[in-house]
């Protein structure tokens, strides 16, 4: 059994305004090997013949699922500018972000019907 709990720090890229942060990941895991292709559990770990456990596929495939789908570098981020790309959080470039003048905008409608 391979028990750990991790800590690290990953640059992210925020989703809005596409501002670079750092953000803290923090995860554990228990993994269980067997020793032979007879014990194997649903994790198919297998302790191989020189028992030398190499984990950092596990360690990377568990910080990987800590890693936020859509990350925000701040919760009230407004994002940028949908005409001139201005980062909002800034200062306000004037034009309006209403997204009614896409051309999504009807399908939008037949949702909301």
């Amino acid at each position: 059994m391979v028990q750990g709990h991790f800590e690290a720090d990953t640059k992210l890229e925020c989703v809005r305004c596409l501002k670079e942060f750092t953000s803290p990941l923090d995860w554990e895991f228990t993994e269980l090997y067997a020793f032979t292709q007879k014990s194997l559990s649903e994790s198919e770990l297998l302790v191989p013949e020189d028992a030398q456990l190499d984990i950092a596929p596990l360690i990377r495939e568990y910080a990987l699922l800590e890693i936020p789908i859509k990350p925000l570098h701040d919760p009230e981020c407004k994002g940028l500018c949908i005409e001139c790309g201005q980062d909002l959080n800034l200062k306000d470039c004037g034009h309006s972000q209403d997204t009614d003048d896409s051309p999504f905008a009807t399908l939008k409608d037949l949702l909301d019907e």
